[in-house]
């Protein structure tokens, strides 16, 4: 390979892998026949959150992974320096002259250029466009990786279920909800504009959880608001009409005002302080109410019916997923989709990451990886068990040590129950 060149991916045969991991964290997307040499990194600088994708292999196994990390942005030097181990990492196994990349998009690409080129002596910056590689790696992760779409619905008893795959994928709406949120109506692969956008987005959260509970970070704040009940914070319409107002076809348990318990004449002296959980969960609708509520008239203005939320605020939260999905399902009468992705963090980095790559890919040549089955969870009352469907399963052999050819498994996974949503 010239040294000039770019970096050939082999994308056949690419999955999700199911390896166990902690809550939050983000799947590696397995790439079983990846075996060109990858010299370069992506990294994606908002303003909360850095994400970063980077490829990796072992000598032993044939292919490779992507692989998925974030820092705060706050942190950058830390995030910097895991790029520069990275780098060494790629310059020692390097059997060409292949140059070293980083390639970078979001604000913090051009904030933190003269940091990155200082820092990363040797290696090439190269800035992308944001919206560019958002779009990028969202149609990778529609077009390319089984099993990363999915709907949520907390009234079923698999409340996340599957997409079908589809070649047949524009137009969509893409909220891509960041720090910020930036809507973009997509019409083809490098046809897209910036419709509309909000400020009202996970740095409002984050900001005003951070004034007004101890939550130290954005997953401590989605921890402790499962456990919250909003209804100790928000003025429902049940407390100003005492049941539902059929009339106008609202039920008693919308909220008629976000926080607005918080000054009624009593509510402080009867509670006393209030709790952090409640606050939580207050914001937490607060912010995602109003996000599903912008993203469903923009849709409907454009004449859209799929409309996928990306970024870092949503994180697999069963809270703020179900909140955006009935808030599009409520306004549309069903006739509009909220859509989830299971590396709806990264689709900026991943874009940016394969803008350096040459493609080789093999659509409707899929496996399912499934590395490690989620043992069995002792149920109680607050969990729910959802089922992937059954699925054709070829085992890689250099994975698994042996071959079980085509097996129908099943995976659990394993989803905090919600209260019922106070919408």
């Amino acid at each position: 390979m010239n040294k000039d060149s770019t970096s050939i991916m082999n994308l056949t045969g690419a999955s999700v892998s199911e390896s166990i991991l902690a809550a939050h964290e983000t799947r590696d997307i397995v790439l079983p026949n990846q075996n060109e040499h990858v010299a370069h990194v992506a990294i994606d600088i908002g303003g909360s959150l850095a994400k970063m994708v980077y490829f990796t292999s072992s000598a032993d196994i044939k292919g490779g992974r992507l692989n998925f990390k974030k820092f705060e942005t706050e942190k950058i030097d830390e995030c910097i320096e895991f790029v520069a181990a990275l780098m060494a990492d790629v310059r020692t196994k390097s059997r060409q002259n292949n140059k070293l990349v980083l390639k970078a998009t979001g604000g913090g690409a051009y904030l933190f250029y003269d940091k990155l080129k200082e820092k990363l002596p040797g290696v090439v910056i190269q800035k992308e466009d944001e919206m560019e590689c958002l779009i990028t790696g969202l149609n990778f992760f529609i077009t390319e990786i089984p099993y990363e779409v999915f709907t949520y619905n907390e009234q079923d008893s698999d409340p996340m279920k599957f997409e079908k795959k589809t070649n047949d994928i524009y137009p969509y709406m893409l909220v891509n909800i960041g720090s910020g949120v930036s809507i973009l109506k997509v019409t083809g692969p490098d046809e897209f504009s910036r419709i509309s956008g909000t400020s009202l987005g996970g740095g409002t959260l984050w900001g005003l959880m951070s004034l007004l509970t101890n939550a130290t970070s954005f997953d401590d704040m989605l921890e402790i608001s499962k456990t919250g009940d909003n209804r100790n914070i928000d003025l429902m319409v049940g407390d100003i009409y005492g049941s539902d107002y059929t009339k106008l076809g609202l039920k008693s348990t919308r909220i008629a005002s976000s926080f607005g318990k918080v000054f009624k004449k009593g509510v402080r002296q009867s509670q006393g302080n209030f709790q952090a959980q409640d606050i939580a969960k207050s914001l937490l609708f607060m912010v995602s109410n109003n996000i599903g509520q912008i993203a469903y008239l923009n849709a409907k203005q454009h004449n859209l019916t799929r409309i996928y939320f990306g970024g870092c605020f949503i994180r697999g939260h069963p809270i703020t997923m179900n909140t955006l999905s009935y808030a599009i399902n409520f306004w549309s009468n069903g006739e509009m989709k909220a859509l989830f992705l299971r590396h709806e963090g990264h689709l900026g980095a991943t874009g940016a990451f394969l803008k350096h790559s040459n493609i080789r890919r093999s659509r409707h040549s899929f496996s399912y990886s499934e590395h490690n089955f989620i043992p069995e969870i002792n149920p109680n009352p607050s969990d729910v068990y959802g089922e992937l469907e059954d699925t054709n399963v070829e085992l890689r052999e250099e994975e698994m040590g042996f071959k079980l050819g085509n097996k129908k498994l099943k995976s659990v996974f394993r989803v905090l129950s919600l209260d019922v949503l106070n919408f």
